[in-house]
């Protein structure tokens, strides 16, 4: 599904505009941003939960040199599914 799809959906099942359903979807995509952002986690009850990881800096290989590289340290958002999400996917 791509973002164009869920605006579609989304404007569909509440009886909206598109134009309409493209800002509240775009609210809910830069509130979740934003807050992920300042560090903090987002958890909805029964969907999942948006945190960021803290990735160490490493060494890796080019795969087409076999040169060895640095890799920095970065920050990465993640998701884990709520056992809710997970029941109704595995059913």
């Amino acid at each position: 599904m791509t973002k164009a799809d869920l605006v579609e959906k989304v404007a569909k099942e509440a009886d909206m505009t598109k134009k309409d359903a493209e800002k509240l979807v775009e609210i809910i995509f830069d509130s979740i941003i934003s807050t992920l952002n300042e560090g903090e986690k987002i958890e909805l009850r029964g969907f999942g939960s948006f945190r960021v990881r803290e990735r160490n800096a490493r060494k890796g290989r080019n795969p087409k040199t076999g040169e060895a590289v640095k890799i920095p340290a970065k920050r990465v958002a993640y998701f884990k599914p709520g056992k809710d999400l997970k029941d109704l996917i595995n059913k």
